[in-house]
């Protein structure tokens, strides 16, 4: 982030709702004042019947990129006038490029994932995987693990029960996948949590303020599991403090935060990302809202 901001100054930022938890401001200004580029991020609330309307005003107000989170990843699509292909796979966008006025639509979440994986030493080739939720980020980690060969069970709650298995068919279709979706019941997710060697939180839950929820029973944890909660603020979740009580390996959602960030920021800017500088940014706010 510049020191002071003018009418050079280019303007990133993300849109979402609801918007108070995101630390992508903090860390891409830190960023962008670390590589001294006239750039601001600003974070914008943005309503799903707005939706329309802000990405309007992103060619209005000629804003050089956003990155889009919850609930916007799916619905902001129809808005704009290019997909990279990797996304369109995806079927769910979360970084935008202003080119002109032409609006492209870009995934880096399945890039974020992936490396994050990477980086705790873990190929997902023939794993068995279960991942809870089926929203936009979970169609990017569900088209990463299938690319990259892995077994798949998708649970959801019944309301959203269509859209896993719309994952799972694109899956079976891509890429030939072993996956299946099925209901998030404590049932269900007490059979397959003992066959899997990874468990996914790909919801929103446990995220703040709704600190002390958690998408799985600390009784249903246990060693010989890994799990991965891309939820990233607070660090760590109620589910990976529990997962680890129980002898669980974990990944916090910080470390994907950061990759996948690094991703958008080098498309905005065409710079190279300052990847570390961006993960202490992220890990000091997140001790800083303890």
């Amino acid at each position: 982030m510049t020191e002071s901001i003018t009418g050079k100054t280019i303007v990133v930022g993300i849109i979402a709702d609801p918007i108070p938890h995101t630390l992508s401001p903090q860390m891409h200004n830190a960023a962008f004042k670390q590589l001294g580029l006239d750039y601001v991020y600003v974070p914008f609330k943005v309503k799903s019947l707005e939706l329309r309307k802000a990405v309007e005003g992103m060619r209005a107000f000629n804003i050089r990129g956003l990155n889009v989170t919850l609930p916007h990843k799916v619905a902001v699509m129809q808005f704009l006038d290019r997909l990279d292909p990797i996304a369109e796979s995806i079927g769910a966008v979360n970084t935008i490029v202003n080119d002109g006025g032409i609006l492209t639509g870009f995934n880096t979440d399945a890039t974020g994932f992936l490396q994050t994986l990477r980086g705790n030493g873990i190929d997902p080739k023939g794993k068995r995987i279960l991942m809870v939720g089926a929203g936009g980020a979970a169609r990017a980690i569900g088209t990463a693990l299938a690319g990259q060969g892995a077994n798949l069970v998708i649970l959801n709650r019944k309301k959203g029960l269509p859209w896993a298995e719309d994952i799972a068919f694109r899956l079976k279709q891509s890429y030939n996948a072993n996956v299946k979706a099925m209901e998030l019941t404590n049932e269900n997710l007490k059979i397959e949590i003992k066959n899997a060697e990874i468990l996914v939180n790909a919801t929103s839950i446990g995220m703040n303020p709704d600190k002390e929820s958690t998408p799985v029973p600390a009784e249903l944890l246990g060693p010989g599991i890994t799990v991965f909660d891309i939820v990233y603020n607070p660090s760590p979740t109620r589910l990976t403090r529990e997962a680890k009580a129980a002898g669980a390996a974990v990944i916090e959602g910080v470390e994907m935060l950061v990759q996948q960030g690094a991703v958008s920021f080098e498309k905005w800017t065409g710079a190279k990302a300052p990847v570390s500088v961006m993960r202490q940014t992220v890990l000091n706010e997140v001790q800083n809202e303890k």
